[in-house]
């Protein structure tokens, strides 16, 4: 069997994969491993890409964009509500 045709389906899958986990990433409160999750596979991606072209290169850049957007948010917010927690814990 030929494993060129299979490693090339295999990038473009992951390529979907990273959109949707990008989109999950902009979630409230459960997007932060999700986006996470698709900047993991946005690089493995890119790894192969050096090797294929990747029809869905567009999908994967999407996935990262929204990703990057939502870890970057959530970060802050969840920051946000930890420090909030210690200050009121640290008050009573």
């Amino acid at each position: 069997m030929n494993d060129i045709p299979a490693a090339k389906i295999r990038m473009m899958k992951a390529s979907v994969h990273c959109f949707i986990y990008g989109l999950l990433g902009l979630l409230p409160i459960i997007g932060l491993p999700f986006a996470l999750a698709a900047l993991w596979i946005s690089g493995r991606t890119r790894m192969k890409e050096k090797r294929f072209w990747n029809p869905a290169k567009s999908y994967r850049i999407g996935g990262v964009i929204c990703a990057a957007i939502g870890a970057v948010v959530w970060s802050v917010v969840d920051l946000l509500l930890i420090c909030q927690a210690f200050s009121n814990y640290a008050a009573a």
